[in-house]
C-alpha cells in the first residue's frame, strides 16, 4: 500500500497553525505523554522492530529506550538552543531574540534504526511547533506506522504528524512538494547527494542531511589487547555492521598487530549470528534482506579480486537467508580501495608504519562522520583529535559512542553541517530578532535645512 504525498502534506499544512499556536509547555507535555505511551507499549514495539529488521530483541529494546530518552533530551536542547533572549539598549529600547517553527517538515527515515533515528527528528520538530510528514523506509513500514500511532495516542493531533507509506517515488514526491518547508533526512550518501542537488534552487527550505561514513578505528600502543579487540568487534559488527557509525577501517601499526588481530578473530568466531528471538540471544541478526546480503558478499569478493588478503572469510550459513558471518580482510595492498560504506559486517584492516601515516590513512576518505583511537597516551590522543577529520572523535571508546545530549553529525559527505541530537533544535526553528521600544522616539540631528 502506498500513500499520497500531496494529501499528507495538505493535512499537515491545515493542522500546523493550530499546533504552533499552542504554548510550548503544552507541546512539551504532549511529548512526555508520548514517551509514556511508548514505555507502555515497549514490549510490542521492540518485538515488531526485531521481526521487521532482524536485529536481536535485546538491541530492539535498546532502541525503544532511545526513543523514550529522546524526549527529555530534546526538551533540554530546545531550551538551550532556542531560548528567548532579551538585551537592553539605549533609551529604553531592547533587542529580543525569539524562534519560530518553519511550518511543515518532511522526515525520511532509514531501515537500520527505524524508530529511534526518525524519532530524533520528529520530537524536536513537534516541540518547536512544526507539523511533520514522516515516510519510513519501504523496508520497515510497520515500525514507522507504530511510531506514528504512539504520537496520536499521546494526544498529538492526527493532522500534525502524518504517516506516508511507499517507496522511493513517494519519498521523492514528499521531498519535492512545494508546501514542504524543510526536509530532515537520515540515510545513504547517494540519496543525500540527490536531495542536496534537488534543493539547490530552494535556499528558503531547510535541509538537514545525516549520511554515512567510512569510519576509521585506529589501534595504537594499546596496553590491554583484549579490551582493544572487544571495542573493535563491537564497533565493527554491532547491528550486523548496518550503522552509519560502524568501524569500516581498522588501522594498525605494521608488525605490532598480530596479537590484536588474533584476539579480534577469536572474539569474532564466538559471535552468535541468529534470528532475533533465538535462545541463546545472538550478537548479530541478518542484514536487512537478501539483496543487501548479496551486495555485501560482492563487495568482499571485489576486495579479494583487487589483492585483499582474507583474515576471516564472510559466510552465508543459509543460502536463501540474509545472515552473514563477520568478516575481516587486510586491504593494505589494495591500490584503489572503495571509499564508501560496505553496509554489513566487513572490517577492512590497513597496516601503516607510523602514527602520521595512521592519521593520513584515517583522513583518506571523502567522509567524516566518526573516528576513534584505542590506546596511546593523552598526548597521542591530542594529536589524533587535532588532525583527524570527523564530526565525532573518541578515545578508548566505541566508535559510535555518542551521547544523546551532544551533537551528532559529520563533515565531508557525511552530512551538510546540520548535526542532529542536541543540535536538531537548530534546524527545527529559526531565530527572529526584534528591536523593540514601548514608545517611538526619533530625531534627525543632521542634514536638515533651518526652519
Amino acid at each position: 500500500m502506498t500513500g499520497d504525498a500531496a494529501e499528507e502534506v495538505a493535512e499537515a499544512r491545515a493542522a500546523w497553525a493550530g499546533w504552533a499556536s499552542r504554548p510550548v509547555t503544552v507541546r512539551i507535555e504532549t511529548m512526555r505523554r508520548f514517551a509514556n505511551t511508548v514505555r507502555a507499549r515497549a514490549a510490542a514495539f521492540a518485538d515488531l522492530i526485531a521481526r521487521e529488521t532482524g536485529k536481536p530483541l535485546w538491541e530492539a529494546r535498546i532502541e525503544i529506550e532511545a526513543v523514550i530518552g529522546r524526549v527529555e533530551a530534546s526538551i533540554t536542547a530546545y531550551t538551550q538552543r532556542t531560548a528567548q533572549h532579551s538585551m537592553e539598549g539605549a533609551m529604553g529600547a531592547r533587542t529580543a531574540i525569539r524562534h519560530k517553527p518553519h511550518g511543515v517538515l518532511a522526515v525520511l527515515g532509514p531501515f537500520n534504526s527505524p524508530a529511534s533515528l526518525p524519532n530524533g527528528h520528529i520530537v524536536p520538530a513537534l516541540i518547536a511547533g512544526n507539523a511533520v510528514v514522516f515516510k519510513p523506509s519501504e523496508k520497515t513500514p510497520a515500525t514507522g506506522e507504530f511510531l506514528i500511532d504512539c504520537y496520536h495516542a499521546a494526544g498529538v493531533p492526527t493532522g500534525v504528524v502524518r504517516f506516508l507509506a511507499g517507496g522511493p517515488a513517494e519519498g521523492a514526491a514528499l521531498a519535492q512538494h512545494p508546501d514542504v518547508d524543510g526536509l530532515l533526512f537520515t540515510g545513504s550518501p547517494r540519496v543525500g547527494l540527490a536531495l542536496h542537488r534537488a534543493y539547490a534552487e530552494t535556499p528558503n527550505k531547510i535541509l538537514a542531511l545525516e549520511l554515512g561514513g567510512n569510519n576509521p578505528l585506529v589501534v595504537w600502543d594499546a596496553t590491554d589487547i583484549h579490551a582493544a579487540a572487544v571495542v573493535t568487534v563491537q564497533s565493527a559488527f554491532l547491528s550486523a555492521g548496518q550503522r552509519c557509525t560502524a568501524a569500516h577501517r581498522l588501522i594498525v601499526r605494521d608488525g605490532a598487530h598480530e596479537a590484536l588481530v588474533a584476539e579480534i578473530c577469536k572474539l569474532a568466531e564466538r559471535l552468535i549470528v541468529d534470528a532475533p528471538h533465538a535462545n541463546p540471544a545472538p550478537f548479530m541478526g541478518p542484514v536487512i534482506d537478501n539483496a543487501a546480503a548479496d551486495r555485501v558478499e560482492e563487495a568482499f569478493l571485489a576486495l579479494l579480486m583487487k589483492g585483499g588478503r582474507p583474515i576471516k572469510h564472510i559466510h552465508r550459513p543459509v543460502a536463501d537467508r540474509p545472515f552473514l558471518t563477520p568478516a575481516i580482510i587486510d586491504v593494505t595492498d589494495v591500490a584503489d580501495r572503495r571509499d564508501g560504506e560496505i553496509f554489513g559486517p566487513v572490517l577492512q584492516m590497513i597496516r601503516v608504519d607510523d602514527f602520521e601515516a595512521a592519521i593520513a590513512e584515517a583522513n583518506a576518505t571523502r567522509y567524516g562522520l566518526c573516528a576513534s583511537l584505542i590506546g596511546g597516551a593523552p598526548e597521542l590522543y591530542n594529536r589524533f583529535w587535532a588532525s583527524v577529520r570527523a564530526g565525532m572523535v573518541n578515545w578508548n571508546r566505541l566508535i559510535d559512542g555518542a551521547a544523546s545530549n551532544a551533537p551528532f553529525g559529520g563533515v565531508g559527505l557525511s552530512g551538510n553541517h546540520r548535526p542532529g541530537a542536541l543540535y536538531t533544535a537548530d534546524h527545527c526553528a529559526y531565530p527572529v530578532v526584534s528591536s523593540e521600544a514601548v514608545q517611538a522616539r526619533a530625531a534627525i540631528g543632521i542634514g536638515l535645512r533651518d526652519v
